[in-house]
């Protein structure tokens, strides 16, 4: 199956740099950061107004149905704050208290909190170039600022971030992407400046620029993202480490190659021999693929697109269909059960209304975002552009701490992936930005929902559509 909106280019590379772990003693500097998850009414929506464009810290990460966040705060008194984990994104950003957003009636933000500049006596003003740019034209602008931030148990002091005082989103970012570099602010203006993982590097926090991520399973109410460390107690296998792909000669995503994919671990058996560059996002709620195999794995999964919403609704009973998608990068492959891909979205008449968690692309990068992400589980190595890879161990109850070390010597339980795909001509504008899908063939069209009888399946896409129109409205109750 070829792929014609990718310019492929790829070539070959053998990887045999990794991350070097040790296990963690008294001296060793980890963070870790627990993130939950939470629901959000429409993830479709939200995905399309994203923005493309010895030591561990661990934090849990709170899993809100749909949205992965943590719990922060900023400044002197400490104002509390909920932010949403983003690997695609470089920024710390929280909306302004004084903003019109914010100052709305019913009050959006209370659930993410706020930062007023003023009850802040540790606040230092930067400049006013804070502004993130959306799709559509919405956004968040304001000023960079600098002051202390609370996370994990750490305190960093004069960490710079974006207030936004004229914002679309209530939800405030964390964003522990690339930081962004002198390269880029020449192209698309702005100023470089280290973010929240490069400032744990920077000061000895943590031995490397370097994370990984746990989200654990869709019933699961937490994850964790450990910066500095791996628990491998979290997954099973060993890891394999892939090189991450630049874009026109600039790291600046988490982009590897998708090299085959297949059904019931049957590597290949939906496409291979084909090079697709996909993004590795925690920003992003569902995943999205090129519109050849995303029509393909609608008609196979009889899965009724409905164009108006971006959603593709489904039977709920196919959450308990034994079948898997499996994604090989290379050499490992990434099995991805149907009970992480059935998303509940909403009720209808006390009824379940479900969508799959796969959406086209378009003519945008292809993204794999939270129903995949669920299922790896992933090294973010920035310090060597390196992503390492393993099956998730869903629900562990174990752990086991080993401190990324600095430098390419190789991890003990990771090994490089030879002949690995390391170039591939990226395109522009990620599908969570609205590409332009263009789905034709059996199981792609809205009207077929509507003759779909079955309780919790395709036929409540006309409650989505009619009663939720772009934002899903009352249909879609909190879980």
């Amino acid at each position: 199956m070829k792929y014609l909106t990718f310019a492929l280019a790829a070539s070959l590379l053998s990887v045999t740099g990794a991350i070097n772990l040790q296990p963690r003693d008294a001296s060793s500097q980890v963070v870790s950061l627990d993130i939950q998850r939470r629901h959000v009414e429409n993830p479709l929506l939200r995905d399309r107004l994203r923005r493309r464009a010895g030591a561990t810290v661990q934090e849990t990460l709170d899993n809100l149905e749909t949205l992965y966040f943590a719990n922060a705060s900023l400044g002197t008194p400490k104002q509390t704050l909920r932010l949403h984990i983003d690997t695609g994104s470089s920024d710390l950003w929280a909306n302004a208290k004084s903003s019109s957003l914010c100052t709305a009636r019913g009050n959006p933000c209370a659930d993410s909190g706020t930062y007023d500049a003023n009850s802040s006596s540790t606040y230092t003003y930067v400049s006013s170039d804070f502004n993130i740019s959306y799709v559509d034209g919405s956004g968040a602008s304001g000023d960079y600022a600098k002051d202390t931030f609370y996370f994990g148990g750490q305190t960093i002091k004069n960490m710079q971030f974006g207030i936004g005082y004229d914002s679309s989103s209530p939800e405030g970012i964390l964003g522990i992407g690339y930081t962004v570099n002198e390269v880029q602010v020449n192209r698309a203006g702005g100023q470089a400046y280290p973010n929240l993982p490069q400032l744990l590097a920077d000061d000895g926090t943590i031995n490397s620029n370097a994370y990984s991520l746990w989200l654990n399973d869709l019933d699961a109410s937490t994850g964790s993202i450990l910066f500095g460390g791996v628990d491998t107690e979290k997954y099973t296998g060993s890891l394999q480490t892939l090189p991450v792909i630049p874009e026109q000669g600039v790291y600046a995503e988490f982009i590897i190659a998708l090299t085959a994919m297949g059904a019931n671990g049957k590597i290949g058996s939906l496409f291979e021999n084909e090079t697709v560059p996909v993004l590795l996002d925690s920003g992003s709620s569902l995943i999205y693929l090129p519109d050849t195999l995303v029509t393909t794995l609608y008609s196979q999964f009889n899965a009724q697109y409905d164009s108006s919403q971006g959603a593709a609704f489904v039977d709920c009973n196919l959450a308990n269909d034994a079948t898997t998608l499996d994604f090989t990068f290379s050499s490992p492959t990434i099995s991805v059960p149907m009970n992480e891909l059935v998303i509940v979205a909403g009720y209808q008449r006390g009824q379940p209304v479900c969508i799959l968690g796969i959406g086209p692309a378009g003519d945008s990068t292809c993204v794999l975002g939270d129903t995949f992400l669920r299922s790896a589980y992933v090294v973010y190595d920035l310090q060597n552009n390196e992503i390492s890879l393993a099956q998730t161990n869903f629900n562990a109850t174990k752990t086991n701490v080993m401190v990324i070390q600095s430098g390419s010597a190789g991890v003990p339980d990771a090994t490089g992936v030879a002949n690995a795909v390391s170039s591939v001509a990226v395109g522009t504008g990620g599908a969570r930005n609205g590409g332009q899908p263009n789905l034709t063939g059996t199981g792609a069209t809205a009207t077929a929902a509507a003759t779909n009888t079955k309780t919790g399946g395709a036929a409540a896409a006309t409650a989505w559509s009619g009663a939720a129109a772009a934002v899903a409205g009352a249909v879609l109750l909190a879980l």
